[in-house]
């Protein structure tokens, strides 16, 4: 039977040191972090995004700026804002919400935030220092995964890793980190995708089994070894006229099928998810601090 690896804990405990941390920054005379969130468009989840970081924002005592820009801004415009914040010595991080409307080239926009305050983890120069071990702004999700292994102490060197997805936000990250010389890492890895063939015999060698390809329940128990830690990076609405909301929020990983085999698993909701926000306050903290470009 596996344990539950409550991220909803872990990401309160982190919360409560980072706010700790704040309150001593503030205390010697210095300003608190200030992060800076654009927003283009009426996109409606990304509306709940971005209004759960501006809420964790407050509750940490961080500063937090949204601009909101309608869907019609050019290109040319919102990297001209871009500039202006990388150029602004009181903001400390920025993230550019996505998606962007379709006249909008995100690759363009996220090359040119600044990589010393890029908080998303984004940029080519940051996941290429990711990529060599240097330090880096690690994506939000992936290092949220990191820091619950880490928590509940799995163990992961010599282990075999099966990353199912290939996504530049989670997927390709999660392949780079697992494999690095660190304590949470020196794992092999394989990294599956949607064209990978015998997808249920590999992912059957895996110790450690991280989904994150957006298809809800699609793994089952036919894909987990025995034993195995189960990381569900998935988030997927379907319809579920039992809520109240109409809705109910799914995982990669159909749960109560893999629970019986595995030997840890994270929920969802209240697994990953809740790390991903607080990954991106530790990650302007960071930025405040100055210490990865040091």
């Amino acid at each position: 039977m596996g344990q539950i690896i409550d991220g909803k804990f872990v990401a309160e405990t982190m919360k409560s040191a980072i706010a700790l941390e704040v309150s001593e920054l503030i205390q010697s005379g210095k300003r608190p972090p200030h992060l800076v969130a654009i927003l283009v468009g009426n996109n409606g989840a990304s509306e709940t995004y971005v209004a759960n970081k501006v809420k964790s924002c407050e509750e940490l005592g961080f500063i937090s700026t949204l601009l909101r820009f309608p869907p019609t801004i050019s290109e040319k415009e919102l990297l001209e804002e871009v500039l202006k914040i990388n150029h602004n010595a009181e903001m400390d991080g920025l993230i550019v919400q996505l998606p962007l409307p379709d006249h909008i080239n995100p690759d363009r926009i996220m090359e040119t935030i600044d990589p010393r305050k890029d908080v998303d983890g984004f940029h080519p120069i940051n996941i290429g220092r990711m990529a060599k071990g240097l330090p880096a702004y690690i994506s939000a999700t992936p290092q949220g995964v990191l820091d619950l292994l880490a928590y509940y102490k799995i163990e992961t060197a010599g282990k075999h890793c099966v990353v199912v997805g290939r996504s530049q936000i989670v997927g390709l990250p999660m392949s780079i980190l697992m494999q690095r010389n660190h304590p949470i890492g020196n794992c092999t890895v394989t990294l599956t995708h949607s064209k990978t063939k015998n997808l249920v015999e590999i992912c059957q060698q895996a110790d450690i089994l991280i989904a994150a390809l957006g298809k809800p329940e699609f793994l089952n128990a036919s894909y987990v070894k025995k034993g195995a830690v189960i990381i569900d990076v998935g988030l997927t609405r379907v319809v579920d006229e039992s809520k109240k909301s109409g809705f109910a929020l799914k995982g990669d990983v159909d749960f109560d099928d893999v629970f019986e085999k595995c030997s840890y698993i994270t929920p969802v909701p209240k697994g990953v998810g809740p790390m991903t926000i607080v990954s991106l306050m530790k990650n302007t903290l960071l930025a405040a601090k100055g210490v990865i470009y040091s």
